[in-house]
């Protein structure tokens, strides 16, 4: 199963951008993208890609999701 973690844009750099992932940083190709991206944006990043920009509202809504689904499993 894959999974892609929605992600705030914190840096751009070309085709690269330096993403936070519940405060956790990553580099991310942009490279996938067809629309252009802007620091504050959130993307789905999946394997090292950001292949689809998501609105702020989705983005932490999935992300709250995501963290009520980590701690059932403790």
């Amino acid at each position: 199963m894959c999974l892609a973690i929605p992600s705030e844009i914190i840096e751009i750099k070309e085709k690269m951008a330096t993403v936070s992932i519940s405060g956790v940083q990553r580099e991310v190709s942009l490279i996938l993208l067809p629309e252009g991206v802007t620091i504050g944006d959130y993307v789905l990043v999946h394997a090292g890609f950001a292949i689809q920009k998501v609105d702020r509202q989705a983005a932490e809504e999935a992300l709250r999701l995501i963290n009520e689904l980590f701690k059932q499993e403790d």
